[in-house]
């Protein structure tokens, strides 16, 4: 279902390129695909915001039905991928380069979703795994505490 390969293009500060995990070499020329992390739409939407708060989201794609989200994360991520209740995929390659300027609408990479972080939105070319991770866990202990509250 989930097939993308996204990096972005286009410049950036060299204030804006450090500490960036991401699918794009540095001076934000196209580089790799990235790989994509999806995750239950409940779950997803809690660590966006979590991430939005430490400036720490990359582009983000819900589908069609909102039943899931994405999150684009450095090539080979899903090498190593195991937190329970979501999915790393590679994209060997297959995708899209992001890019053509600020002012460029960026379509989707994958029919049947939206964007719900778009690229030119979010503090990063993609999400640090290291941070997806955190924040997927933080996500999982809030819902859990709200469910038993209810």
């Amino acid at each position: 279902m989930w097939e993308t390969g996204v990096s972005r293009g286009g410049k950036e500060s060299a204030g804006q390129a450090a500490g960036r995990g991401g699918c794009a070499a540095p001076g934000g020329v196209p580089s790799q695909p990235c790989d994509l992390v999806t995750v239950p739409a409940r779950q997803g939407l809690e660590a966006v915001d979590i991430l939005r708060l430490r400036d720490g989201v990359g582009p983000v794609l819900h589908d069609g039905a909102c039943d899931t989200l994405g999150f684009l994360v450095p090539p080979g991520t899903a090498d190593g991928w195991d937190v329970p209740g979501s999915a790393c995929t590679q994209t060997y390659g297959r995708g899209i380069a992001l890019g053509g300027g600020e002012d460029a609408v960026i379509d989707p990479p994958v029919t049947g979703t939206g964007w719900l972080v778009p690229p030119e939105g979010a503090y990063a070319d993609a999400t640090d795994p290291v941070v997806l991770r955190a924040a997927l866990g933080e996500a999982a202990r809030t819902i859990e505490a709200v469910d038993r509250c209810q």
